[in-house]
């Protein structure tokens, strides 16, 4: 009399090692995302109702409330920021100056800064917030 045994073979996948290489990552994803703009000084930007994102070459200009002048992070003086500005400006890449004011300065101290893109035809933009 032949016995038969039931060998069936049982497929199987070690799934524990997965949950931890997908906390890694999303571990990972998230502190990149926290890094993702580092040339930006913290200031409060007059608000918009629609703002439009740009993946274009940019060069920050950032003006603080006590009328402190920054090139990405670069500490300028108002009198040097013209020479300063066309120094960063590549003429081969189209590149935009993004324009950080804070909301409650004088229009003013705006115009004096759009002068220079105008007298060189820059392309400025100003940053806002969203609403």
């Amino acid at each position: 009399m032949a016995i038969k045994r039931n060998k069936r073979f049982n497929a199987e996948i070690a799934t524990s090692s997965l949950s931890d290489i997908m906390f890694f990552l999303l571990l990972f994803f998230i502190i990149i995302s926290t890094l993702a703009n580092p040339n930006v000084i913290k200031m409060t930007l007059p608000k918009a109702e629609s703002n439009e994102k740009t993946n274009k070459q940019l060069i920050t200009l950032s003006v603080t409330e006590d009328k402190q002048f920054y090139i990405d992070k670069e500490l300028t003086a108002f009198d040097n920021l013209e020479q300063s500005l066309l120094a960063k400006l590549d003429p081969a890449k189209e590149q935009t100056v993004v324009i950080r004011i804070p909301y409650n300065l004088q229009v003013q101290d705006l115009v004096d800064v759009l002068q220079i893109g105008v007298k060189h035809n820059l392309k400025f933009v100003i940053a806002t917030s969203a609403q």
